[in-house]
């Protein structure tokens, strides 16, 4: 079974739009900024999808453009800015940031409350302790995969092959607030196949084309490829998805799996930021 990305995430669109139509009759429109470092292709592509996808469901999206040579202090000083605009909901920094910049301080700066892509120290610590708030939007779309797909988490086996801030972590911790049972492991695991052949729940994010074959897979298994990698001109994933599809009970193709929820989770949690800044300023108007 295809596990179909661009059909789940226009599900979670046509799910976001009432909400955003909620907050419209309340005054409020949903307001996105995203920040671009430098004039990166792949990042600039990444952005217009975003703003495309906001504009079919009604969230109000700018792009702020800042040139290669920026320093740390003058793209810390446009997040504070924004941080301090009622109109701007949730924030995302684009990456990869230009030589010099550290990613990590930089969406620090982010107010938690408008972290749109969940990053901040502060929404991964409530992730960590089981009080998700906002959170990373690829491991969100997986999760909503797997609730459409009928897949019961709690005891399940799940592996996650890649440990990264934005993927593996992150998804580890939601698998385990649903009480599956999680390894993970990553490029440096001895004899991965050992663990990958355990899975019911196989989410692979290495960033090494080809690296799960036939062998190492459980037949039924449900794989989520969140790889995607060039080869030639082609793109794919971390699995052997001929290989991979003809036993497992559902995948993720690449393209058209894993990245077309991220974006629809990007729409969903900059909404979730709008609701609850609002809901904060009329209790503070009641009190």
């Amino acid at each position: 079974m295809l596990i179909d990305g661009k059909a789940l995430a226009a599900d979670v669109e046509a799910e976001t739009k009432p909400r955003v139509e909620k907050l419209a009759a309340r005054g409020v429109v949903p307001g996105l900024a995203t920040v671009l470092v430098g004039e990166n292709p792949a990042s600039q592509m990444y952005i217009r999808l975003k703003h495309s996808a906001c504009d079919r469901v009604g969230i109000r999206s700018e792009n702020v453009v800042l040139p290669e040579d920026t320093t740390e202090e003058q793209l810390i000083a446009k997040i504070v800015e924004l941080n301090e605009r009622p109109d701007i909901h949730g924030i995302l920094l684009q990456l990869p940031l230009p030589k010099g910049l550290r990613s990590q301080k930089a969406m620090m700066t982010i107010r938690p409350q408008k972290d749109a892509d969940g990053f901040h120290p502060e929404n991964m610590g409530a992730l960590l302790l089981g009080a998700e708030k906002l959170v990373p939007c690829t491991p969100r779309g997986i999760i909503y995969a797997l609730g459409r797909l009928g897949v019961k988490l709690e005891g399940a086996e799940a592996v996650i092959v890649g440990h990264s801030n934005v993927v593996g972590k992150p998804i580890a911790a939601m698998l385990l607030n649903r009480n599956a049972t999680v390894q993970v492991c990553h490029v440096f695991t001895k004899d991965l196949a050992s663990h990958t052949r355990e899975a019911d729940i196989l989410v692979v994010a290495a960033g090494v084309p080809g690296l799960i074959k036939k062998d190492m897979v459980k037949p039924g298994a449900i794989i989520f490829d969140v790889g995607i990698n060039r080869v030639g001109n082609k793109t794919v994933g971390d699995v052997d998805f001929d290989a991979v599809s003809q036993i497992a009970g559902a995948i993720t193709p690449v393209p058209g799996g894993v990245g077309p929820l991220t974006v629809a989770m990007l729409l969903s949690q900059t909404v979730q930021a709008a609701e609850n800044q609002t809901a904060a300023v009329e209790m503070a108007k009641k009190s």
